[in-house]
């Protein structure tokens, strides 16, 4: 009997040490879904009809997503986090996106983000995949969680290959600050030279740091990314430059207006975001030091009036500037808006209907390529050389539930 009751308190004592680490880690399930039917086409190409996009009717899935995450506290104000945050294509249950082509924010664990790092009162720091630079923070959301998409270059993603080609960076190092008069700084370093073979340059690298304050009903945000190619065996280094201003104020609850300012150099035939190849100078493929350069503006407007959120964008992506090759940079700008409401059918649950237009100049091509939403047949870049000229157009209706 007696030996009964110590092999019962024997096994109670080991079992507290378990039920403690129980009771002090987490992990949640989080997603969404966000998904409906629009018509998208990409008509008036500078070629004339056979390069339009005509109009179709699509069932579209955008930017659904599947995570979790969680945390462990370690004692002293020390904690360990985790994240895997995984896209999924909930209309169709692959890989692609609505051209067909390859969705690379789908199909396999952490294709969004993931990390794991610690935390404490000296802010966070992980290691793994992690957003960096393209994110506008509670200064801009409507096409990142609101509606189906938005004006695409608020985010970084010009035509004719300027953008720099930085959203969702593997192997990266990021630190988050506390939050300090009412001001937050992010930081990140990436490799990117991992996959370098024998007797390559490893040098390939991204830096990018981020600072947002929220002062009352005043809010701004800037964003700041170098992403350097690996060196060359002779003539000059590649590097692409990006630059994000943003400054909003919130006149009521549930209602903002913003203004935003996105640059991107791209220097010596850096290539940027997107498989199609845009613009190489001739001087800079051979070596030569050449800096092209485009920059945008727009305003964003949000605005809640019970259960309904109304939404409006426009934007003006200037021509680009630099271009050694005579006419090169002429007509390569862009005019795009957006207007939606959204209904609130609860606090996880809503309804929307959008319209999204994008008025290229004759020699440009940007396109609504965030959450490979474009039907063109490269998601990352849009609207393909032949199609310069075309004016992208998206009229949804769909319905998005977070969990």
């Amino acid at each position: 009997m007696n030996k009964k009751l110590m092999a019962v308190a024997v096994a109670g004592a080991l079992a507290v040490p378990a039920v403690a680490f129980a009771q002090a880690s987490s992990v949640q399930i989080y997603g969404r879904a966000n998904l409906g039917i629009d018509s998208y086409s990409a008509t008036g190409a500078t070629a004339g009809s056979s390069a339009d996009l005509k109009s179709r009717t699509r069932v579209f899935d955008s930017s659904s997503r599947l995570g979790f995450r969680g945390e462990e506290a370690l004692g002293n104000g020390l904690k360990a986090v985790f994240l895997m945050e995984s896209g999924v294509n909930i209309d169709n249950g692959g890989t692609t996106g609505q051209s067909g082509a390859a969705n690379t924010s789908t199909g396999t664990l952490s294709s969004r983000v993931g990390h794991v790092g610690l935390a404490g009162n000296w802010g966070q720091l992980t290691v793994g995949r992690s957003n960096v630079w393209w994110v506008n923070g509670n200064l801009e959301q409507t096409g990142a969680n609101h509606i189906n998409t938005g004006v695409n270059w608020f985010s970084g993603g010009f035509g004719r290959n300027m953008g720099v080609g930085i959203a969702r960076l593997s192997n990266t190092v990021q630190y988050t600050s506390p939050v300090f008069a009412g001001a937050q700084v992010y930081g990140s370093y990436t490799a990117n030279s991992e996959a370098a073979q024998a007797g390559a340059k490893t040098d390939a690298q991204v830096w990018s740091i981020s600072g947002q304050g929220n002062w009352g009903a005043f809010r701004a945000r800037y964003d700041w990314v170098q992403s350097d190619a690996a060196s060359p065996a002779s003539g000059n280094r590649g590097k692409g430059v990006g630059q994000k201003l943003w400054g909003g104020f919130a006149y009521q609850p549930g209602a903002l207006i913003s203004i935003g300012w996105v640059q991107t150099e791209l220097w010596n035939g850096f290539v940027g975001g997107g498989a199609y190849g845009g613009y190489v100078d001739p001087v800079a493929a051979a070596g030569g030091s050449i800096k092209l350069k485009q920059y945008g503006w727009g305003l964003n407007w949000e605005h809640t009036m019970g259960n309904w959120l109304f939404l409006a964008q426009y934007g003006e992506a200037k021509g680009i500037q630099g271009c050694a090759t005579a006419n090169a940079c002429n007509s390569t700008g862009a005019k795009s808006y957006t207007v939606a409401a959204r209904y609130n059918l609860s606090k996880r649950t809503a309804a929307y209907v959008s319209y999204v237009e994008t008025r290229n100049d004759s020699n440009y091509n940007l396109d609504y390529t965030n959450g490979s939403i474009t039907s063109a047949a490269s998601p990352g870049a849009g609207l393909g050389s032949a199609s310069v000229g075309a004016d992208p157009k998206i009229f949804a209706i769909g319905m998005q539930h977070n969990f």
